[in-house]
């Protein structure tokens, strides 16, 4: 390559990544690449100036740089600035002229940019990066994968739901359910990209057009072929308005070198040389005080809060009755098994993977084989019964079939559990759950404040109405009668 020939760089600094562009006099590119940058601008910036010298030799450039972290790098390089809109516009109207709507998206911006009649209008996001290339890493996490992964996953998709785009935490309420309740990746992929659409257009577009030639710019729309699919769907766009030049991701890049100014030069190892000392870039927030000023601090801290423990025990000699919590959140299940005294037997937390059910069954599974013969796990399906001064308490929301299918549920779910049916259940529901799923039934309730004493006189309002009403001996015979051996326990706590 000719040394003394003069070449322009374009460099291009954006909220996530890095991007460079060395053109020779023809506005061709010789040289170009795009970086991930981690918070880590300098370095990955030398990184590329380096490749660059490397294919391309010791030669000179006129550079500019753009972007949204690059106007302190370039006082400090002493490199002219460029604003963004005008690189794009510049690179556009020198590749894509026809150009009528760019839509660019970056890391954590998203742009689009009108033409019209000679006049510019970008519509720009604000300090939400909802719907733009971070918003796409963090829902590909969901699913377990990246964005490359999405992409392949929404190319064979067949349904769309709804999912908020508009901020990652709203999406996530949204996908989280769906994907325990088993909608494919693929669908969902798709509905990501497809979310990604709506929130550019509604938030940026406002209800005005989006027609004629269409520019699809930045990292997102370059390197995910479903995300512009999307859009050109959304649009109703026919091949000869869709724009996607070969340089879409780099086109500020190139846009900064098109508008390089020629009496500024350096060269490619100069500029290499400027990047070892230290910057300090304006979007580098101001620190919080630490939380601990010394080491000190946060021994006594430590010392302080591991006073506070939950009690533990040996499930493996723990004999009685024991207490399953299961608590199935949007991404992790965790399971605790609890002794009479409230001792913590046995611990589990995962993430769920989107199976929820699976993994929950994965942790019963542990617990069935680590538990002891006189150890005892027990439920009770109570309904709500009506209750004095409160009449919004209706039983009729949990019907009969409904709660049959609960008790047959956690029998399947766990044999060997113990399940009691209370008389809050008419006789017919109670003598035929016994023959079903249940084990344990109750006889010769009351429900009122001290009716099992006999010496009080005023025993009080019931708490709740009792359906079944039979005796002890009632009971105990309908049991037989069903062909069961009734085995009589009384229970009182004090």
């Amino acid at each position: 390559m000719n040394q003394t020939e003069l070449h322009t760089l374009g460099i291009d600094i954006g909220s996530t990544t890095v991007k460079i562009a060395v053109l020779d006099s023809n506005n061709d590119v010789l040289f170009s690449d795009y970086e991930r940058h981690f918070a880590n601008i300098q370095e990955t910036l030398s990184d590329l100036l380096g490749r660059a010298i490397y294919k391309l030799g010791q030669i000179k450039v006129s550079p500019m740089i753009t972007g949204s972290g690059g106007l302190t790098l370039a006082k400090h390089l002493g490199v002219p600035f460029v604003q963004e809109v005008v690189a794009v516009s510049t690179a556009l109207q020198d590749y894509a002229p026809q150009t009528d709507v760019a839509i660019e998206l970056g890391g954590e911006d998203a742009k689009i940019i009108y033409f019209e009649n000679g006049n510019i209008e970008q519509r720009m996001n604000g300090i939400c990066a909802g719907g733009t290339g971070s918003f796409i890493d963090q829902m590909a996490s969901l699913l377990q994968t990246d964005a490359t992964g999405l992409n392949e996953y929404a190319k064979n998709y067949k349904a769309l739901y709804t999912i908020a785009a508009r901020c990652g935490v709203f999406a996530k309420t949204d996908i989280q359910p769906l994907i325990n309740d088993g909608a494919t990746k693929e669908d969902l992929s798709a509905s990501i990209f497809q979310a990604v659409v709506n929130q550019t257009i509604s938030g940026l577009a406002c209800g005005k057009p989006i027609r004629g030639h269409v520019a699809f710019l930045g990292g997102p729309l370059h390197f995910l072929s479903e995300l512009r699919e999307a859009f050109i769907r959304t649009l109703k766009l026919d091949d000869e308005h869709i724009i996607a030049p070969d340089n879409s991701h780099l086109f500020a890049a190139i846009g900064s070198a098109l508008n390089a100014k020629q009496d500024v030069t350096v060269s490619l190892i100069e500029l290499k040389e400027r990047m070892r000392t230290t910057i300090k870039l304006d979007f580098e927030v101001e620190r919080m005080e630490p939380l601990f000023a010394t080491e000190e601090d946060y021994q006594a801290f430590h010392e302080r809060q591991s006073a506070y423990k939950v009690k533990t025990g040996d499930l493996s000699t723990y004999k009685g009755k024991c207490f399953l919590g299961i608590d199935a959140g949007s991404t992790t299940t965790k399971t605790a098994l609890v002794g009479e005294d409230g001792t913590l037997l046995y611990s589990f937390y995962s993430n769920n993977n989107g199976n929820p059910l699976k993994t929950t069954i994965s942790s019963i599974k542990e617990i069935y084989e680590l538990l002891p013969e006189d150890a005892e796990i027990a439920f009770s399906c109570p309904r709500l019964r009506p209750i004095i001064n409160n009449d919004r308490i209706n039983p009729k929301d949990v019907h009969e079939p409904q709660l049959l299918q609960v008790v047959c549920a956690y029998r399947l779910f766990m044999p060997f559990a113990s399940i009691t049916v209370s008389t809050r259940e008419c006789e017919r529901v109670r003598d035929n759950l016994v023959n079903i799923a249940a084990t344990k039934i109750s006889a010769g309730v009351s429900t009122g404040i001290g009716s099992h004493v006999d010496d009080i006189e005023d025993k009080g309002d019931d708490q709740f109405e009792i359906s079944d009403g039979r005796s002890v001996d009632e009971v105990f015979n309908a049991l037989k009668d069903h062909g069961l051996q009734p085995v009589m326990n009384d229970y009182i706590y004090l």
